[in-house]
């Protein structure tokens, strides 16, 4: 949709927003029809849907913060752009070209975080409280394996791959320190996403969230307000992604460790099931 806008239509920047835009409408579309045209458990009849206030408490409990831990890395983004625009055009053509490499990698990420959250929220209904800590052991390990494998293929291949939006020389060997340090820093968001991700699923979801504020807005905020001004160069601005995952995993591996929901909750459910019995 957005080759057919832009190339043949020749809207530019008002193509390829209108092509997500529709791409979002026809997607929902298909998933509603199939949803509702299928045999399976998950049909959905349209006539049954309705708003029950107890799950919407609990939705908007778990949601809301997790919501809020998302959008607050748009937050310091748009303070680090700044800073990225004020050293000239050359540095913000390479910061636009690194970003569509560096959003392949973010995807993969997210994935296992997200996984984490649903297997171990599941796995807490259904009262197995031991496969809650095998699901994040499994999911710190396969979000290593991929990331690592990620982070090779993009620094192996990042100088072609950045060729391809731009050939330009200086584009591509500023673009590729920016990967380099941005994609240092991988680790650490791997590490935060998935035990962020594992707290949410035992219902923790405000105490990530307000780390997550304090980690990445609170310390990119600090660090291109004072540290920046001192050292105008790239470099700079770019060593705050590393700086800022660290101390956000940090913060929510100690959060991990005082919290202990595996034992928590298992203490919990014990105590409600001698109770039944």
């Amino acid at each position: 949709m957005g080759l057919i806008l832009v190339v043949l239509f020749h809207l530019d920047v008002s193509g390829v927003a209108a092509a997500t835009v529709i791409a979002n409408i026809v997607s929902s579309m298909i998933l509603l029809y199939r949803l509702t045209h299928m045999d399976a458990v998950i049909r959905v009849d349209l006539h049954e849907l309705g708003v029950d206030l107890l799950t919407l408490r609990q939705i908007l409990r778990i949601g809301l913060p997790a919501g809020v831990q998302s959008a607050v890395f748009a937050v310091a983004n748009i303070i680090i752009r700044a800073a990225i625009n004020s050293l000239g055009t050359v540095v913000m053509a390479t910061s636009s070209v690194a970003f569509n490499i560096e959003i392949i990698a973010c995807y993969v990420l997210n994935s296992f975080g997200q996984a984490c959250a649903t297997f171990t929220g599941q796995n807490y209904g259904a009262r197995q409280i031991r496969r809650c800590r095998r699901v994040l052991g499994v999911c710190i390990l396969e979000d290593f394996i991929a990331t690592a494998a990620t982070i090779a293929v993009v620094l192996f291949f990042g100088r072609g791959l950045l060729a391809l939006f731009d050939a330009t020389p200086e584009v591509i060997s500023v673009g590729y320190t920016g990967l380099v340090m941005v994609f240092s820093a991988y680790t650490f968001s791997m590490l935060y996403e998935v035990m962020s991700g594992y707290l949410r699923g035992f219902g923790i979801s405000l105490v990530p969230a307000l780390l997550t504020v304090v980690g990445v807005v609170g310390v990119r905020i600090t660090w291109i307000g004072r540290v920046f001004p001192l050292h105008r160069t790239f470099e700079a601005i770019m060593i705050v992604y590393p700086i800022s995952l660290a101390a956000t995993a940090m913060f929510i591996g100690v959060a991990l460790l005082r919290y202990r929901p595996s034992k928590r909750f298992a203490a919990k459910l014990f105590t409600a099931s001698s109770r039944t019995d």
